[in-house]
């Protein structure tokens, strides 16, 4: 059986440029656990150059961290691979395989640059928990509050999502940077000393919980430097 299906492919929601979304099983990521990822990419074009010729607008819009290059995602080792294998004819159409498995929404590309009726299909097909991130909250359709956090780098981030009425997932530059009274640490971070994994958590399932969440920044160095300097440039 393939390890990967073809979710969709039709025009992004952000410029109307052809874009795929792909899901693919047997995820090794530690802090995720071993959920379905998707993968969201232009469909005429490699993800890694897609950023060099900043044609990655189509998949992830204004987020901030696509504009300071602090995005954690490496896009030429596991994007490649699953556009490339997708290239190949490697995964079939289709979303039955689904059934069984928890999923990320987005594990690379904006939820928002996806018809909120491709992600209301796949998540009836599967369990109840899943994870979804937006950075594009505030243009977004408002039907993805449903299923996405609003992903904030700030406190003002989380103050206007919270207001617009998004459950929100915070960047916190470290414990200096407190958490508001609705907020809560991420279970799975380190600060909480990864307590349990994404798929065992499922905390992060858009509107309906009690709590946001927070996390401190993490990554390489030079990631966790471009984060602070998104957190201090105007969005």
């Amino acid at each position: 059986m393939a390890n990967g299906i073809l979710l969709y492919k039709g025009p992004s929601q952000i410029d109307k440029e052809c874009i795929v979304v792909i899901a693919t099983q047997n995820s090794n990521n530690h802090k995720t656990g071993p959920m379905t990822q998707t993968w969201i990419m232009r469909a005429d074009i490699p993800p890694h150059q897609a950023i060099k010729q900043k044609k990655d607008f189509s998949i992830c819009g204004s987020c901030p961290h696509r504009l300071h290059g602090s995005c954690y995602v490496t896009t030429f080792r596991a994007p490649l691979a699953v556009w490339n294998a997708w290239k190949r004819g490697a995964y079939p159409s289709g979303s039955s395989y689904l059934a069984k498995n928890e999923i990320r929404l987005g594990s690379y590309g904006d939820p928002a640059a996806v018809p909120v009726g491709v992600w209301e299909d796949v998540l009836s097909k599967t369990r109840l928990e899943h994870t979804g991130y937006t950075h594009l909250w505030r243009q977004a359709n408002p039907e993805l509050k449903k299923y996405c956090m609003a992903s904030c780098d700030s406190i003002e981030d989380k103050d206007e999502a919270r207001l617009a009425g998004w459950r929100t997932f915070r960047i916190r530059t470290g414990p200096d940077d407190p958490l508001d009274p609705d907020e809560m640490v991420c279970p799975a971070s380190l600060e909480a000393g990864k307590k349990t994994t994404c798929q065992r958590c499922g905390l992060c399932y858009g509107a309906g919980g009690d709590k946001n969440i927070a996390i401190i920044v993490h990554g390489t160095q030079a990631k966790i430097n471009k984060f602070k300097e998104v957190q201090c440039s105007p969005f």
